[in-house]
């Protein structure tokens, strides 16, 4: 399990060890995990470090579900290109690979940060849709991955969810826990509960994916035949608008929501004096002492609900091989925000 720590890996360690498996977390610094995963330490840009912590352990299954953010795509591909050749090279000596799954995202429709939804995609997205005429490292990330199974002779799964929603903490793609941290500076603070996005966001269909039901996709797709070497998209099955969504997440928060006024008001400029505000917060209330900047992304929230296009995602591909899986949106938000209060990290 490479990324054990974040959103997505977490979950899926969680899943993996639920049905019996033995798990081997990899990360940079390897911290509060479950006592049954193995923890292994290595920066996967270094592909000495690499083969040093991963030679010997000969995994079956490989899944890789981390990334690492740079200011120009040119660096993203770089970077992230290299972190997954560094691994796969390593376990390509071990010839114990049978199956390795990538987690990437809807950006292989939408376009990388430097192009981010400049054009309207057809929706509902669709796995067979060509790639975009930009450099994206997702892109760079898959070509690997497939020359590395003609290689080494292991199946792969490609998993593109949108956006994610689920138990992690110090992870930049977490919307769930970035709207809760919001909403209760909001409700100390006495300001409006507003949306910070955009009118087409507000108004358009929309979906989103559960960490859990990601985690269930992986280790189905690993553990399936007909789902071996195909590229898959994963969310939560159902669609939603946020001009009615949002009134619903206000009333689980505990906070009044504020008529939205058709201009977006970016988290980051509402929350620039997050880092002063929050301490006493924590303070107030007994919270866990986690900064808020380990907490809330404020930006990547920003470039969800900031896009100016419709974003919403075809299941059928899925379906149709055999995947069932479904979960309720609502539920996913509302289930995140019970357990951040019962675990005290807001109030």
């Amino acid at each position: 399990m490479v990324g054990v720590t974040g959103i997505s890996g977490g979950n899926v360690a969680r899943r993996l060890l639920a049905d019996g498996w033995q798990v081997s977390g990899l990360c940079r610094e390897p911290r509060d995990l479950d006592a049954r995963i193995a923890p292994i330490a290595a920066d996967l840009e270094d592909a000495e470090a690499v083969a040093a912590a991963v030679g010997g352990i000969a995994p079956t299954h490989v899944f890789f579900t981390t990334w690492a953010r740079r200011p120009t795509e040119a660096e993203n591909c770089d970077v992230n290109g290299r972190m997954l050749q560094n691994l796969l090279d390593t376990t390509a000596r071990e010839k114990s690979v049978q199956h390795v799954a990538l987690v990437t995202g809807l950006k292989h429709y939408l376009g990388p940060f430097e192009a981010y939804a400049k054009a309207q995609p057809d929706t509902p997205f669709s796995e067979d849709q060509p790639r975009l005429p930009y450099e994206n490292f997702y892109y760079v990330q898959e070509d690997i991955l497939f020359d590395a199974a003609a290689r080494d002779g292991f199946t792969w799964s490609v998993h593109r969810p949108h956006t994610l929603i689920g138990w992690a903490l110090g992870n930049a793609m977490n919307m769930g826990v970035t709207l809760a941290v919001y909403a209760a500076i909001c409700r100390e603070t006495r300001r409006g509960f507003r949306f910070p996005g955009s009118r087409e966001q507000w108004e358009a269909v929309t979906d989103v994916t559960d960490a859990g039901l990601l985690a269930d996709h992986l280790v189905w797709a690993a553990t399936t035949a007909a789902a071996a070497n195909q590229a898959l998209n994963i969310v939560n099955g159902d669609v939603f608008r946020w001009r009615r969504m949002w009134p619903k997440l206000a009333a689980a928060l505990d906070v009044e929501p504020v008529p939205f006024d058709g201009e977006p008001l970016p988290l980051e400029g509402q929350m620039a004096d997050a880092a002063q505000v929050w301490p006493e917060i924590v303070k107030r209330h007994g919270l866990r002492d986690f900064s808020v900047d380990v907490l809330a992304s404020w930006w990547h929230t920003d470039a969800d609900l900031g896009r100016t296009i419709e974003t919403f995602t075809d299941m059928g591909h899925s379906r149709r091989l055999g995947f069932h899986g479904v979960r309720d949106t609502e539920s996913s938000f509302t289930d995140l925000f019970a357990r951040l209060r019962s675990e005290r990290i807001v109030p």
